[in-house]
């Protein structure tokens, strides 16, 4: 009779590898990681209901130690194995796809102000396509005095004037889907 043969089906657990759990539980202190890089307003946002949880990521915070930190995250990873992580990787990707929006909307009004220095009147068609209750006479001002603001060392700020004006009128929602 051969060890094999000894062995009862039940000690087996066949589920989940070693190699699996392991993986699991890195993931989980990666998700504690990230917790714990979070500014504290998102951090705020964040769904943890285990209070436990929330004292261990504020203290991972405050621990500048190199491997008092590395044994903090492994704590935090541990308590992660108790609880449904599920609705903080959800807080987490949103507070993602939030920030991923909001670099989208500040390149597509930098294109805009960009397309408008380069191309002045020509231009403005595609800005009012996008923002349609712009004010073209201040658009066109804006044109006009490009020219003279840069004579002056000046266009760094009338490049962020033009920005802000362009944002305002992002937020405001008067932008065409």
């Amino acid at each position: 009779m051969t060890d094999s043969d000894n062995i009862d089906s039940s000690d087996i657990d066949t589920s989940v590898s070693k190699s699996e759990r392991k993986r699991q539980m890195h993931a989980l202190q990666d998700l504690g990681e990230r917790l714990v890089a979070l500014p504290e307003a998102d951090l705020a946002t964040i769904p943890i209901n285990d209070e436990r949880l929330r004292d261990a990521v504020q203290t991972a915070r405050r621990i500048t130690a190199r491997g008092g930190l590395k044994r903090q995250l492994q704590f935090i990873g541990k308590l992660m194995r108790s609880i449904d992580p599920s609705p903080i990787a959800n807080g987490l990707a949103a507070l993602e796809h939030r920030a991923t929006e909001s670099a989208a909307q500040l390149h597509r009004i930098e294109r805009a102000r960009d397309k408008l220095r380069a191309e002045g009147d020509r231009a403005l068609g595609d800005i009012l396509a996008i923002w349609p209750n712009a004010e073209i006479s201040q658009l066109r001002q804006w044109i006009r005095q490009q020219p003279k603001e840069i004579a002056k060392g000046n266009e760094r700020a009338h490049l962020r004037k033009l920005f802000r004006y362009l944002a305002d009128l992002d937020r405001t929602g008067d932008e065409v889907s």
